[in-house]
């Protein structure tokens, strides 16, 4: 089933969603086949610790990932990590929200355009995704070729300030 792409959008933080929804999600042998880092199998101990990363990065940095709601239900999470000097933005649906993701990232990244300290955010995308449309439409650039924790990915750039 398809979300309907006009559903009510809503960001909480990750405790606040259901320890199932979130193992059940990055369980999906769909999500793996575009992320290289999604490794091994996830279950609530691995749930919990991927909570207490992400929140430790919004008590180190005032800004994190954030679990997404689509009327009312779970839609995945996303939001900004620091790496160094720059915001990287991730956004990680379910394969049932797909079609939410360019106006999930529109929403998101209104955060970081309000934040002084964010100048620019980089976006890592994997060489597997080949449609790449919409990061265009947010404004976003290409950067080059990187690796990351020893996957290669490509690195885009878009401005919000």
């Amino acid at each position: 089933m398809t979300m309907d792409p006009r559903a009510e959008i809503t960001f909480v933080r990750l405790t606040e969603v259901p320890r199932h929804e979130i193992v059940a999600h990055m369980s999906d042998p769909r999500l793996a086949a575009h992320m290289p880092l999604l490794t091994g199998r996830w279950d609530d101990e691995r749930v919990e610790a991927f909570i207490a990363a992400k929140e430790a990065c919004w008590s180190r940095d005032g800004l994190g990932h954030c679990g997404l709601l689509a009327n009312g239900a779970y839609a995945g999470w996303g939001g900004f990590q620091k790496e160094g000097d720059e915001w990287d933005f991730g956004l990680v649906l379910k394969s049932s929200c797909f079609g939410l993701g360019l106006r999930i990232a529109r929403l998101a990244l209104a955060f970081a355009i309000a934040d002084e300290r964010v100048p620019y955010v980089t976006l890592l995308l994997p060489p597997s995704r080949k449609k790449l449309a919409a990061l265009t439409r947010l404004g976003a650039t290409f950067i080059a070729e990187t690796e990351y924790q020893g996957a290669r990915f490509l690195k885009y750039r878009l401005a919000t300030k």
